[in-house]
């Protein structure tokens, strides 16, 4: 399927502006360095990492990469000023930016509120020292938690590249079942390891965050540690496989539990509690319906068996693993599912006797209903 890129990220960066001139807003700047990632330069323009990005109310806009060859390639935006023009110190380049985009002097410039103590000093005094005496703004809810808003509700091509991930993800899971089944893939190593080999040559980047293998002996951990050993998977009793691949920046998030029997009657239970609270759940998962009540309803199911779920029913996935809405108790009344939102749908339940269940699947809210992405399920032996 073919994308026009420079048109996609034109109208995402289009609605960021459109957001600054209706509050009155000067500029917004990103950074992406090793001090703090946000994936926010990916997404107004392609660019994977380390820059920085200015935009303007009247529609000026530059980025400064600090690998200005990998922006040429890479980058959908009109005008690139290298990193290595203001000696690779961001200090030097922010207000340098401001002034070529001529920023009315003692403009508020919003910038994100994540950023930490030092480096807000450091900018603020080199902006107040500056012929423009800029302002830096660093409020939560301003732009910054608009882009956060944009980003939860997956445009056309966000949601190509998370089904090439989600597709990527289920032919991996498949083949592990197979090798489990031959007895070949005995160990969390194993498993873990084909994953790293295996998503490089379907062409994924990365896995979308570190590989969770937990065999019989420690799958009652939420997220064991460490992630996995060369420790038996797959053997007599639970073992629970965590893990994604980001396919174009885009993640995918599935769990699937393998429970080799023969089990017990309060493993069989567990088992079959989880796959009721995502039969039930999913229902909830619909254009307009309360994140909250879906939340609500894991809880329900599980406390009708005297158990309980000891962490949130889901999270949204795109360029980050964990992104808007979350779905648990603590959700607020008012936080809808959206079409466009790709949500995770994760009931699990853990004990240090038992061990542990977890199904997880990514689900994309529809403009009528949902749409399972990945195809994770208990697999039994």
């Amino acid at each position: 399927m073919a994308f026009d890129l420079e048109k996609i990220f034109k109208e995402r960066r289009d609605k960021l502006v459109s957001y600054l001139k209706e509050h009155s807003l000067a500029a917004v700047i990103f950074e992406d360095s090793e001090d703090r990632r946000d994936v926010s330069i990916r997404y107004f323009t392609g660019h994977p990492s380390d820059a920085l990005l200015l935009l303007r109310a009247d529609g000026y806009e530059c980025l400064c990469p600090w690998d200005e060859n990998l922006a040429a390639q890479r980058a959908h935006i009109g005008k690139i000023l290298p990193y290595t023009n203001f000696d690779r110190a961001a200090e030097k380049a922010i207000p340098a930016l401001l002034k070529d985009a001529c920023c009315p002097a003692g403009a508020v410039v919003s910038f994100s509120p994540e950023i930490s103590y030092s480096n807000f000093q450091k900018y603020t005094k080199a902006l107040s020292d500056s012929p423009g005496a800029w302002k830096l703004d660093c409020s939560d809810d301003s732009v910054h938690s608009y882009v956060l808003s944009l980003r939860s509700r997956k445009d056309e091509y966000e949601i190509h590249c998370t089904r090439q991930a989600a597709r990527i993800t289920d032919a991996m899971t498949e083949f592990i079942w197979k090798k489990v089944q031959s007895g070949e893939f005995a160990c969390e190593s194993d498993v873990a390891l084909y994953i790293e080999k295996q998503l490089r040559a379907d062409g994924c980047e990365r896995t979308s965050f570190d590989t969770l293998a937990a065999g019989p002996d420690r799958s009652f951990a939420i997220h064991a540690f460490p992630g996995y050993t060369g420790g038996a998977w797959g053997t007599r009793g639970l073992s629970i496989l965590d893990f994604g691949v980001c396919y174009e920046g885009y993640a995918s998030d599935c769990t699937i539990t393998m429970a080799r029997g023969p089990l017990s009657n309060e493993q069989e239970e567990i088992l079959d509690l989880v796959e009721q609270a995502a039969a039930e759940c999913r229902k909830l998962y619909i254009p307009g319906g309360k994140v909250l009540d879906a939340a609500r309803k894991a809880d329900e199911v599980f406390a009708a068996a005297g158990r309980s779920m000891p962490h949130g029913l889901g999270h949204g996935t795109g360029l980050e693993i964990h992104e808007k809405p979350f779905v648990s108790k603590r959700s607020d009344e008012s936080i809808l599912f959206e079409p466009g939102n790709i949500v995770t749908l994760e009931p699990g339940l853990y004990d240090p006797k038992l061990g542990g269940v977890r199904l997880e699947n990514d689900v994309l809210i529809t403009d009528t209903a949902n749409e399972i992405l990945t195809r994770s399920k208990i697999f039994r032996l």
